[in-house]
């Protein structure tokens, strides 16, 4: 059984990007279909909503949450770093929204694929199918120490990352590490006693570190935010969640770029972020900071291909 899945900031993230029902709206990561379906409403028969996910459940989530729609639909199961080229496919030349929340969906925790730390899974932690890239064991068996401790640090800003590592390497020795329980015990046994009695799980940072590692997601940012900016039209907006300070920097720094380069105006100065009663309720939320940017009208009259050249 899948997992309910609550959008976070899902009305302040529609709100803030003010769509008007004949827009062309990108749902860049569909996730639990919240966001997707928030948005179809705001859309009537001249609107359109292209929703892009690397997961092909949320794909079909998306499909039965289009049912009836009276907007165009356009579902595409890829990766949002290649938004340039859908658009490009599917003949659409300017996006007036674009909507990027970067939290990975509750059903993924349920997908089987290595995502929880508190279930026995293969450890693959893909969006898409495992057989098509790298995957978390992949890492943990074959790199080495140093870059495993690095890794871990930087992605995860873990500072046990060196014993963690050193752990991992003593464990993959014995037997290789293949499944989520075998990498938990590892981590825990590279870390302090009393780190392991805090209320967030040892786990976390290195689960982390190897989700982003694994899918590229920074990578991935980058591109697609990217894109989207350059594509924008005269007035229109790119709002983004983040869920962690690394993601969130990159964004900030994006948008301030573009926003000094004459591209146009960041919208929020501060970021948005969910009010106590939604963190309450759903913890997830706690670190989420919604981020707005529009275009303005003498950026519009510049688009190039040239304009992806700024986040190279």
């Amino acid at each position: 059984m899948e997992n309910k899945h609550e959008s976070v900031l899902l009305s302040e993230a529609v709100e803030a990007l003010e769509v008007s029902p004949s827009d062309v709206v990108v749902d860049a990561t569909i996730g639990g279909a919240g966001h997707f379906a928030s948005l179809l409403e705001k859309l009537d028969a001249s609107g359109t909503l292209i929703g892009i996910d690397a997961d092909a459940d949320a794909i079909q989530r998306a499909t039965e949450a289009g049912k009836g729609a009276k907007a165009n639909v356009l579902l595409v199961h890829d990766n949002f770093r290649n938004l340039e080229a859908i658009l490009q496919n599917a003949g659409v030349e300017t996006i007036d929204k674009a909507l990027f929340d970067l939290g990975w969906s509750s059903f993924h925790l349920t997908a089987g694929r290595g995502f929880s730390f508190r279930a026995e899974e293969p450890l693959h932690m893909t969006y898409g199918s495992p057989e098509e890239g790298t995957t978390a064991a992949d890492m943990v068996n074959d790199l080495s120490e140093t870059s495993l401790a690095d890794l871990i640090y930087t992605l995860g800003e873990e500072h046990f990352s060196r014993g963690i590592a050193r752990s991992i390497v003593a464990a993959r020795a014995e037997a290789p590490i293949q499944t989520t329980g075998q990498l938990v015990a590892a981590i825990e046994a590279g870390v302090p006693g009393w780190y392991k009695k805090r209320r967030i799980h040892a786990a976390t940072k290195t689960f982390q570190a190897l989700r982003i590692a694994v899918n590229d997601e920074l990578g991935a940012l980058r591109e697609g935010l990217a894109a989207a900016i350059a594509k924008l039209s005269d007035g229109g907006r790119v709002a983004v969640i983040t869920f962690h300070s690394i993601e969130d920097r990159i964004v900030k720094s994006m948008l301030r770029d573009a926003a000094h380069a004459g591209q146009g105006t960041v919208i929020t100065r501060k970021p948005i972020v969910p009010s106590s009663a939604e963190s309450t309720r759903n913890p997830r939320a706690r670190s989420a900071k919604l981020r707005v940017f529009e275009r303005s009208a003498r950026a519009a009259a510049l688009i190039t291909s040239s304009s992806l050249a700024l986040y190279a």
